[in-house]
């Protein structure tokens, strides 16, 4: 009987990676390709468990764990970077419906492991919404940034940000800090003794659970018209 898998970072999974990151290239994962299908298999079982424990509190459109994760291959097109392969697992988790806004996503990497999620490249049209809603009164968002957990949990808000006011806007706005941002993104950063700790796979749960009052937001935010309907 073929033994059961734990549900947490295998430390099989995070060891291929160190070994991948020692020889990205394609002869040897050929040649260590069976090590490279265990791990993923793995990494499959985590993404299905924390599917599994989302699901009790979201709703998402993401049918499985195995179809959250990214291919490890590059994309060297246009990269400087030749090496073929990524030396990280991560995923990500789509939320149902439009009324439901923001995305998850899991990144496992040797000292660079994170959960994270929110609004990696907001169009045109819903970052004018998001400004103008903050324009006209930025202290929903503000209790939310500035609230004891989520400083806890992510710290600051993260994302890339215009030098200067976005057009339309004063250089003088009271909310000018928030106004620049282009990306609004959410993250939280675990040791590899965390990652493959026991109580890992809770704590990315929980993780996720504190991005709510922030999706929560944006989903009204972006779900409306601008004139709050």
């Amino acid at each position: 009987m073929a033994k059961k898998q734990k549900a947490g970072i295998s430390p099989t999974a995070f060891e291929f990676l160190q070994k991948l990151g020692q020889h990205n290239n394609r002869e040897w994962f050929n040649e260590h390709k069976g090590e490279f299908e265990e791990a993923r298999q793995a990494m499959e079982v985590f993404a299905e468990a924390l599917l599994q424990k989302m699901n009790e509190h979201d709703v998402l459109e993401t049918p499985s764990g195995k179809n959250s994760l990214y291919r490890i291959y590059r994309d060297i097109r246009f990269s400087n970077d030749k090496t073929p392969y990524k030396t990280h697992w991560s995923g990500s988790f789509k939320r149902a419906t439009k009324q439901r806004r923001g995305g998850y996503y899991f990144h496992i990497e040797h000292n660079n492991s994170f959960i994270g999620g929110g609004f990696w490249g907001p169009s045109a049209d819903d970052l004018k919404l998001i400004r103008d809603d903050i324009a006209f009164d930025d202290t929903p968002v503000r209790k939310i940034i500035t609230s004891k957990k989520f400083i806890k949990t992510f710290g600051e808000l993260e994302g890339e940000q215009l030098k200067t006011a976005p057009k339309g806007f004063p250089n003088d706005h009271p909310a000018i800090d928030l106004l620049r941002y282009k990306q609004f993104l959410l993250r939280r950063r675990f040791s590899d003794e965390e990652v493959l700790s026991p109580g890992f796979l809770e704590e990315a749960d929980k993780t996720f659970q504190a991005m709510r009052p922030f999706f929560d937001y944006m989903s009204e935010v972006l779900s409306s018209d601008g004139n709050g309907v």
